[in-house]
């Protein structure tokens, strides 16, 4: 079938891992979510948030239910998130977001990773000053006149508007906020109708560390093996 058939054939199978993976973080986002407030979407702001990622990335309506069902049960087990902070190779920093259900296996797991690459894995809080934490907000600029809306959006704690391009090369507009004002700023967007097509916390580094291109390659293996843990929910790093 030749060369083009393979290599068609192999991003097909890439995409799939990828969409798997993304599919049983936001599984367990939504567990999180009822777990923390409840089943009901429209009073439990965090799940209303889950479910608005799930559909951002197509995750079947059904696997969304049954995941808010299954964590409605008392016998469903509970995630405990936990932060890990550590250096890859060429001096690169990075910070790793779990949730877990057993944090032997996840520590374990995680310095291993390290341990392989020639990495270290340091203290929690070590990279306080690295990261900030950020809250990020996504949505189809379509329609929307930016710079009337960023004047409207100051008092929701709005820091920065700007717009990027997605993986698909599309653009996409992105809003920056304080951590501590997530929820004033969903609720904002809630009343303006624009529809979000992904609101999380985010690590946003202070600073980059510049690596050649055979540096990188060294990080990305830390970063591609952190990424294929069920384990991980989030990989932050300084790699410029």
């Amino acid at each position: 079938m030749g060369r083009a058939f393979e290599f068609r054939k192999e991003r097909k199978f890439k995409r799939w891992a990828k969409m798997a993976v993304q599919f049983t973080r936001l599984g367990k986002e939504i567990a999180m979510a009822v777990k923390a407030g409840g089943p009901n979407i429209e009073s439990n702001s965090r799940l209303r948030t889950a479910v608005q990622n799930a559909k951002a990335v197509n995750m079947p309506k059904d696997r969304v239910e049954a995941a808010i069902k299954r964590a409605s049960s008392k016998d469903e087990k509970d995630y405990e998130e936990i932060v890990y902070e550590g250096y890859a190779p060429h001096g690169v920093a990075v910070l790793i977001e779990t949730a877990t259900d057993n944090t032997n296996r996840t520590v374990a797991n995680v310095r291993s990773y390290f341990n392989k690459v020639g990495g270290s894995l340091g203290k929690t809080g070590s990279l306080d000053f690295v990261f900030n934490r950020k809250s990020v907000f996504r949505f189809d600029p379509a329609a929307q006149d930016l710079d009337e809306l960023e004047l409207e959006l100051i008092d929701a704690g709005l820091e920065d508007l700007f717009v990027e391009a997605d993986e698909e090369g599309n653009d996409v507009a992105v809003i920056h906020t304080s951590f501590e004002d997530f929820g004033k700023m969903q609720r904002a967007l809630e009343e303006k109708g624009i529809e979000v097509k992904s609101a999380k916390l985010e690590r946003i580094a202070l600073t980059t560390t510049e690596i050649t291109e055979e540096q990188a390659a060294d990080v990305l293996k830390l970063i591609d093996k952190l990424e294929e843990d069920d384990d991980v929910q989030a990989v932050y790093h300084t790699m410029a």
